[in-house]
């Protein structure tokens, strides 16, 4: 229970239950608007939906001021890659909350001579941007886990017969796909903080995908996307050693 109040009580953890909310509903929402007699519960998840996003708008004003920090904190960054992702992309972050503010600003009618639509593809643009540069650091970082577990299994392996596998990586082409899944599941499972944010960014860059036009994806895909995304933002919040770490 402390550890939930104490969750709770965090801008961020609140913003990831409501996110989680909003999503969930979006996803119930795709499958119940099929089914003929679920037309009054499909109403009342899409005014949840609306709710729960507007909610979410007050608790992302002044996120702009952190990603600027992240920002000057990324160019500290001691390895060159990551560095130059991690700076790109939070300078994206920053215009996305920009974007973010002033449609927060159109929707609450202080100023209604903003082009909604323009602003919108804007953010979506940004966030697409940070997440896509946010994903190369990932993959960055799984090269050279992957490289350290080859390392030290090439240590432990001193000919092919000592392969617990029983076979060699150069036998079949097949072999050295099984080799380099196992490669990844190894890494991967070793590195839970980098398989949980490549699974966050992969899902959250569904939406601006579809926002953008570059790839369609039905309302169910993004839902289920970002519920699974909210859930793992969540954890990273509850657990700080979770979340992937700078270096």
């Amino acid at each position: 229970m402390e550890a939930f109040i104490r969750f709770t009580n965090q801008t961020q953890g609140r913003e990831r239950l409501f996110r989680a909310t909003q999503y969930t509903c979006m996803l119930l929402r795709y499958l119940l608007e099929p089914k003929a007699d679920k037309e009054k519960v499909v109403m009342k998840l899409k005014k949840l939906e609306s709710s729960v996003s507007t909610g979410r708008k007050w608790f992302r004003l002044g996120n702009v001021v952190h990603a600027v920090q992240a920002t000057e904190q990324s160019i500290h960054t001691t390895d060159l890659v990551p560095r130059l992702c991690l700076t790109l992309a939070n300078l994206n972050r920053v215009v996305y909350f920009i974007c973010d503010t002033v449609l927060w600003v159109r929707s609450v009618g202080l100023a209604s001579g903003i082009n909604k639509e323009k602003w919108r593809t804007w953010a979506a643009r940004h966030y697409y941007y940070f997440l896509l540069l946010n994903l190369v650091r990932d993959l960055y970082e799984l090269s050279l886990q992957m490289e350290q577990v080859a390392r030290d299994r090439a240590n432990r392996e001193q000919s092919p017969s000592q392969d617990p596998l029983g076979y060699s990586v150069a036998d079949e082409e097949t072999e050295w796909l099984q080799s380099f899944l196992l490669l990844l599941f190894r890494s991967l499972r070793k590195h839970p903080p980098l398989l949980l944010d490549t699974v966050k960014n992969l899902c959250d860059i569904l939406n601006p995908l579809a926002q953008l036009g570059i790839y369609k994806s039905n309302a169910g895909i993004i839902g289920l996307g970002g519920l699974v995304s909210s859930l793992v933002g969540i954890v990273t919040v509850a657990w700080p050693h979770m979340k992937l770490k700078t270096h």
